[in-house]
């Protein structure tokens, strides 16, 4: 009879880490006696980062004695006490290979179903002083897994476990854990985890992306149950060179260049709102600039046209602006990234922009009037006024060939000369209030594209607003958000150069945090080296798991120490576990 070993609980401190602080909860204590239970978690008990840990799915973290049985001899350690693996029950019985998701046991006077396999963390890596740990768990199919509680009540150590029910589909922890993180995600797998009701949201919504996947064949590969692929890898590595053939005036403060291939070879027709990379050199004696445009025309194979906004002491547009002429040659990426206009479906969709952010979503309603759709379309947009509102009256023409399509127009600062219901609809912002007050639906999907605090603003309204996350596609220029779990960051600085020595390696660019530094092999991957530098990075286990880290390599190539459990999707890199092998382009 299966038997709980051990009740173990901590609450969240704040330790030293690498030089930064991590709170975390995953030191925990046994306890003796009866501990009560209840939906979130065990009394005494507390999690750090409640993102990724705890919950109503993930309030009881357990782990079996066999597995520690089975790391002390792959580890050779002789230290473990309860708790070592940031458990709250420690029992005997129940292996990961034979409890499947959905299964219900009865401990004590509480009652608890299986919902998931443990999330990868770095944090047990840290508390088992062994930096590979989150990777190692996956791989070894030594995962422990999650109970949500269906029944408050006391447990206490010695209780019996007894198992009350068994999971639909009967899918073990180790199965579910290797669809997602493992090669080889197969379709009818999939379908039936995403059957298990038990199964926590998060998984089912990793497992939802895989099948669309797996249905669609894309051939980016990588995982996109853990991280978003474009539907094709990009058309070439690296820079090719593009001619300028035309330079066109949208605002008073954007143009458009009209690019073409400088040689014989074809260009690659792009997504609807993915962007390209310019390297730019306003000086032959300094490193180039790198700058990510989102091309602004319909897909088309024969050009390119990207739309520059002048930014005040802006390198890269004031070059732009000024001293680009047509005939000149730029260097130019592949088409890449994942905020992608996606033909499925027939509901209402919704294009939402501010500023030089409608770029990317009028290339999605070019698409829109080529497919000839009879989606209800909306195009709503938001200027300073006139003079500053690029692409009008293209956008108008565009949507009148379109027999379901509504325009809204909002200037903040409108001009004299500006004339409502002519040139705009209202004074104002967009926002959830215009929203409803022009009636779009809840129904459509929504494409957002502007500066951050408009996203900010507009991606909170429509969640508050009911519309779900799968509903709401994001771009936004510049760097991106930073996830650094646990982390307690007080200061955000600037991307800089690291402290100290100056490297002798390989130039590594940050493209989009407009920093080129040589490489220091003192540092072990990329990642850390980006941590170094105060270059925004997203990352959860460090050890080539979980994919947040994952970033497009615009150009040079990478070696891993140690290998991906699962390789990324074609022309992007892990930085957790990767160094430069040359000279490379990351799009950070």
């Amino acid at each position: 009879m299966p038997q709980l070993l051990s009740v173990n609980v901590g609450l969240p401190r704040d330790i030293a880490w690498h030089g930064e602080v991590v709170r975390t909860a995953v030191w925990k204590e046994s306890v003796p006696g009866k501990q009560m239970v209840r939906r979130l978690n065990i009394d005494g008990d507390g999690q750090g980062d409640l993102g990724g840990h705890g919950g109503e799915n993930r309030a009881v973290f357990v782990y079996q004695i066999a597995s520690y049985h089975y790391w002390e001899q792959q580890l050779g350690r002789n230290d473990f006490v309860f708790g070592q693996f940031g458990e709250n029950f420690t029992i005997d019985g129940l292996p990961d290979d034979e409890v499947c998701i959905g299964d219900q046991y009865r401990i004590g006077n509480a009652l608890f179903e299986v919902t998931q396999p443990r999330v990868t963390c770095y944090r047990v890596g840290i508390r088992m002083n062994e930096p590979r740990m989150a990777a190692l768990l996956v791989a070894h199919r030594k995962p422990g897994f999650y109970f949500r509680v269906l029944e408050e009540g006391e447990v206490e150590a010695g209780n019996e476990i007894t198992k009350v029910a068994t999971g639909p589909e009967h899918m073990t922890v180790t199965e579910i854990n290797s669809l997602l993180y493992l090669s080889g995600h197969s379709q009818a797998q999939l379908e039936r985890a995403l059957r298990i009701p038990a199964l926590s949201p998060g998984w089912k919504h990793s497992f939802e992306a895989l099948l669309e996947q797996v249905a669609t064949g894309s051939a980016a590969g990588g995982n996109a149950g853990l991280a978003a692929a474009s539907s094709q890898p990009p058309a070439w590595q690296g820079f090719r060179p593009l001619k300028v053939s035309r330079i066109e005036r949208e605002s008073d403060s954007v143009l458009s260049l009209v690019l073409v291939a400088a040689n014989e070879q074809p260009l690659a027709a792009a997504l609807p709102g993915q962007f390209i990379v310019l390297r730019l050199r306003p000086n032959p004696d300094t490193p180039p600039l790198l700058r990510n445009y989102s091309l602004s025309s319909a897909p088309d194979a024969k050009s390119y046209r990207v739309s520059v906004k002048l930014e005040e002491h802006g390198a890269g547009s004031g070059y732009v602006h000024h001293q680009v002429r047509v005939g000149d040659v730029l260097d130019a990426s592949a088409p890449r990234g994942t905020f992608t206009y996606r033909p499925q479906g027939e509901g209402p969709i919704v294009l939402l922009s501010a500023g030089v952010g409608a770029t990317p979503v009028l290339s999605m309603l070019h698409a829109l009037t080529m497919e000839i759709s009879s989606r209800e379309v909306w195009w709503l947009y938001g200027a300073r006024n006139h003079n500053e509102h690029p692409f009008a009256q293209e956008a108008r023409q565009l949507l009148a060939r379109l027999a379901n399509s509504h325009s809204h127009i909002r200037y903040s600062r409108p001009d004299v000369q500006d004339h409502p219901g002519q040139d705009f609809d209202a004074p104002g912002h967009i926002n959830i209030a215009v929203l409803e007050e022009i009636g779009v639906p809840r129904t459509a999907d929504f494409y957002l594209c502007g500066p951050p605090l408009f996203l900010q603003d507009l991606t909170a309204g429509l969640t508050n607003w009911g519309i779900p996350g799968n509903q709401i596609h994001s771009e936004s220029f510049g760097q991106g958000t930073p996830l650094t779990p646990g982390v307690v960051k007080t200061v955000l600085q600037a991307p800089h150069p690291p402290v100290g020595a100056t490297g002798t390696g390989p130039s590594i660019s940050f493209a989009r945090s407009g920093l080129t530094v040589h490489w220091d092999p003192a540092f072990q991957s990329l990642l850390e080296f980006a941590e170094a530098c105060d270059v925004p990075v997203r990352w959860s286990c460090r050890t080539g798991v979980c994919h947040n880290c994952e970033s497009g390599l615009i150009a040079g190539s990478v070696s891993y120490q140690p290998e991906p459990l699962e390789p990324p999707a074609a022309g992007n890199v892990l930085i957790c576990c990767s160094q430069p092998t040359g000279e490379i382009v990351i799009d950070l």
